[in-house]
């Protein structure tokens, strides 16, 4: 049986950041809305990781809630570092740009949002964030983290 955490069907998104000039997208799971007015969000991000680092240069990123036929990104941007590959032109996916950053064009919504606070989360540090606008792109089912596990991209 898995452990309790890794139990439930956890959205898959993926952060858009280093705005125009230094595009980088990796892939986010903890994630969470934790506040209706203002709308907040947390949203965690591994240590030493490329995106922390632009997040953390510019508090501003782009959320995007990725479609569930979007798995084969994963392996791209959440396997690998933006430290060592160039992510977007590597990504087999159409760009368009929100917000000041590349995103991806066929994600189900994009949710812009810019960190007020920074918590250290142990491997991860943990960022509150306020959404400064959304943009719903399409209808469609939310890529999980249960599709990865069926199609052998997580193993948890």
């Amino acid at each position: 049986m898995r452990k309790p955490w890794n139990r439930p069907e956890l959205p898959v998104y993926s952060v858009a950041s280093g705005g125009e000039d230094h595009p980088n997208m990796n892939i986010c799971t903890y994630v969470s809305a934790v506040s209706m007015k203002p709308k907040r969000y947390m949203v965690a991000f591994y240590k030493g990781t490329k995106t922390l680092e632009l997040v953390q240069k510019d508090p501003r990123f782009v959320l995007q809630l990725l479609h569930e036929d979007q798995y084969a990104c994963v392996r791209l941007l959440g396997q690998q570092s933006g430290k060592s590959v160039q992510k977007l032109k590597r990504l087999r996916e159409p760009v368009s740009h929100y917000a000041g950053f590349s995103c991806m064009s066929r994600a189900l919504a994009w949710i812009a949002c810019e960190v007020i606070e920074w918590m250290d989360a142990g491997d991860h540090w943990m960022a509150l964030c306020d959404v400064v606008s959304f943009k719903n792109l399409t209808e469609g089912n939310v890529l999980t983290t249960e599709i990865l596990r069926r199609k052998g991209i997580i193993r948890a």
